[in-house]
């Protein structure tokens, strides 16, 4: 029999492997709250810019923070406007833009899961130990910039 010919490992599914395993954790908080990985992906960035005191976010810029493709996209942000998560306006100086913003409903479901969210990484943190999490951080942040390193 031969060979294969790859000499590391499969990183992208390990990648998956680690995604699935941190949101084995929190999709159960997901659904109690009806939502959606994607979902929760939008109201992340929805309630970081609130945070920051944001007048809201371009859609393009939640597509790219969120990694949701622009046709999923719009088909999400559709349903998180008929559930009240979010609203949906024009943007005052471009009106080719669209602006999205969390609704109350939309911030509270943020703040209830930010503390199941938060309760999970002290866990992996006591599990890991402090230093391997942030070793871990630090290695996928180079990761990262590795893409932009061209």
């Amino acid at each position: 029999m031969k060979q294969p010919p790859f000499t590391h490992r499969n990183l992208p599914r390990l990648l998956l492997q680690a995604r699935e395993s941190v949101m084995a954790h929190t999709r159960p908080g997901l659904r109690g709250h009806g939502l959606s990985d994607q979902q929760w992906r939008v109201l992340r960035v929805l309630g970081e810019d609130h945070a920051k005191g944001g007048a809201g976010v371009e859609t393009g810029h939640i597509a790219r923070e969120a990694f949701i493709i622009g046709p999923s996209l719009s088909g999400v942000l559709s349903r998180m406007e008929r559930d009240g998560l979010i609203e949906r306006e024009r943007d005052a100086n471009d009106q080719r833009r669209t602006v999205v913003r969390a609704t109350r409903k939309g911030l509270d479901s943020v703040q209830t899961l930010s503390h199941t969210i938060e309760a999970h990484y002290r866990w992996m943190e006591q599990r890991l130990g402090k230093d391997k999490l942030q070793t871990l951080y630090g290695l996928l942040d180079e990761v990262i910039a590795l893409d932009s390193q061209d």
